[in-house]
């Protein structure tokens, strides 16, 4: 939650939003290739994709 934290106020570097970037893409596909997803799955799902539009923003800026 912490890295979640960093992120989201700016302190990383360009590479390191890009890779945790990455990384989350990476999740995301990992649980949409499911057919079906367990209630804490979907709030995960739901979670990563909000930290992707946070660095999103930072990666535009």
């Amino acid at each position: 939650m912490a890295r979640q934290n960093e992120l989201a106020v700016g302190k990383s570097t360009g590479r390191d939003v890009k890779a945790e970037k990455a990384r989350l893409d990476k999740r995301v596909d990992e649980l949409r290739r499911r057919a079906f997803l367990t209630p804490t799955e979907q709030i995960e799902l739901s979670q990563l994709k909000k930290q992707k539009l946070i660095l999103k923003d930072q990666i535009s800026s």
